[in-house]
């Protein structure tokens, strides 16, 4: 008997830490929206971008609950807008991170020397608008062209986005990059069998000058592809070299 109550005991016992352990998550969904877009502060066009970790990011900082929270990070599109529509309400600091000037800088005693980030509300539908400087701008010359044996020949020039001499690293790369299924190129999704890249020294030296590059292989005809180049200089933000786009082109294959 004194077994069957030691037993019994015991399964109420873990029956009720079990109940302890799943308690109803009662909080709202979050239901605000964070919208907008990052432009290039020459232009006044929005920032050209790709929609990966090595894009375009915007970091969220809620200090509702705690001066130390931790970093929550969501992505561009490929045109530098953004729309979240799924954040909890809260007051937030928010900052764009990408190939282009950081809005956030400090010197070498970590002290903070421009700071263009937004602390806000985030209530309702918030629509917020940042100008940045990108590291090079990449410039269409002409149109794309078809050459006879299906390949594209394009033109663009390179050149520096900023003044600021702290971020005139040496170009590392540029890449022509080219998709056969969608319009969202770049170096997260393209056929590696077409692109051209020219890096060190050929990419440098490129600085200011219309180059030309054509893409490599045979293509299938009849199909349509989709083009646009990335440039990017030696200069890591956030860890990785993130490459600056111009416009996508879309290029029939008759």
């Amino acid at each position: 008997m004194k077994k069957i109550l030691y037993y019994l005991s015991c399964c109420i016992l873990l029956f009720a830490g079990y109940s302890c352990s799943t308690d109803i998550d009662n909080y709202d969904e979050p239901q605000e929206t964070l919208k907008g877009e990052v432009i290039d502060k020459n232009t006044m066009k929005p920032m050209q971008t790709e929609v990966s970790d090595a894009g375009i990011r915007l970091k969220l900082m809620e200090y509702s609950w705690s001066d130390n929270p931790t970093p929550y990070y969501f992505y561009c599109k490929q045109d530098g807008t953004f729309n979240n529509t799924k954040i909890f309400k809260g007051t937030y600091n928010v900052v764009p991170q990408g190939a282009f000037v950081p809005l956030v800088q400090k010197d070498d005693e970590g002290n903070t020397i421009l700071d263009e980030s937004r602390t806000l509300e985030i209530k309702g539908s918030v629509d917020l608008k940042f100008e940045v400087e990108p590291f090079l701008n990449i410039e269409w010359v002409g149109e794309p062209v078809v050459n006879s044996n299906g390949s594209i020949t394009i033109q663009v020039k390179v050149t520096r986005g900023t003044a600021n001499a702290k971020y005139h690293q040496n170009v590392s790369d540029i890449v022509l990059f080219i998709n056969s299924s969608s319009p969202y190129v770049g170096d997260n999704n393209y056929d590696n069998r077409y692109i051209t890249k020219l890096s060190g020294d050929d990419a440098n030296n490129s600085l200011g000058k219309t180059i030309t590059l054509t893409t490599t292989g045979e293509f299938s005809k009849a199909r349509t592809y989709y083009v646009r180049v990335g440039a990017r200089i030696d200069y890591n933000v956030e860890g990785s070299k993130r490459y600056n786009y111009n416009e996508p082109k879309t290029v029939p294959i008759p």
